[in-house]
């Protein structure tokens, strides 16, 4: 009868324990603004049951890139002036979109699940750009967007408590400021809307694990 009531006493918090989850996830990840990069995630919630998972997303991704469209706002607008205004639009970026997720699973075979998931929050740019006026100098600033973000995967059960994934996102977010400059030859001032679009396909492969 003892070990009975210790049994009772331990299995609600076992089965609390076994609620949650956090996974680290790699890949690439093709946003429209640059070329395509390494993406880091990390992802963590409840299991709420076997089919329904629910928890937050937060992600980084880093490049270094030349902004297409700022170029060609810049050779419109003062005359085409290709590595100068090239120069000028230089960009080195640090996206980090932080999330809130769903997931739905459902067995497809013995220890596999295919999952759909979908998520939306905010997505935060650190932005280092070049000076208009002089190129040579970088300044620095934060931009902001709503984010959202659909997927698809495969999981598989290596563990007791844990799974392999592999996903297939489209994440959507357009983060953009204003960038206002002084010709110096006229002196007068004009304002560009500079814009960084961060959608794109992210391919990612990770483990989750339960605790």
């Amino acid at each position: 009868m003892k070990k009975l009531f210790v049994l009772f006493l331990l299995l609600p918090a076992s089965m609390f324990a076994q609620q949650n989850f956090g996974s680290v996830k790699l890949g690439l990840f093709v946003p429209s603004a640059t070329d395509a990069g390494f993406i880091i995630g990390y992802e963590g919630g409840w299991a709420i049951d076997q089919s329904l998972i629910i928890g937050w997303d937060v992600d980084w991704f880093h490049k270094n890139f030349v902004d297409q469209n700022l170029v060609s706002q810049f050779n419109d607008y003062y005359g085409i002036n290709s590595s100068i205004n090239e120069l000028r639009a230089s960009t080195t970026l640090h996206a980090i979109p932080i999330m809130a997720s769903a997931t739905l699973n459902w067995p497809v075979a013995i220890k596999t699940k295919a999952f759909f998931t979908g998520a939306i929050g905010l997505e935060t740019l650190l932005i280092n750009y070049h000076d208009y006026d002089n190129p040579a100098n970088s300044n620095f600033r934060g931009a902001f967007d709503f984010a959202w973000r659909i997927g698809a995967g495969i999981s598989y059960k290596i563990g007791y408590r844990s799974d392999f994934l592999l996903e297939l996102d489209y994440h959507y977010s357009q983060p953009s400021w204003d960038n206002t400059v002084t010709d110096p030859k006229t002196g007068k001032t004009h304002t560009f809307q500079q814009v960084i679009d961060m959608s794109g396909i992210m391919l990612r492969t990770g483990i989750r694990f339960y605790f």
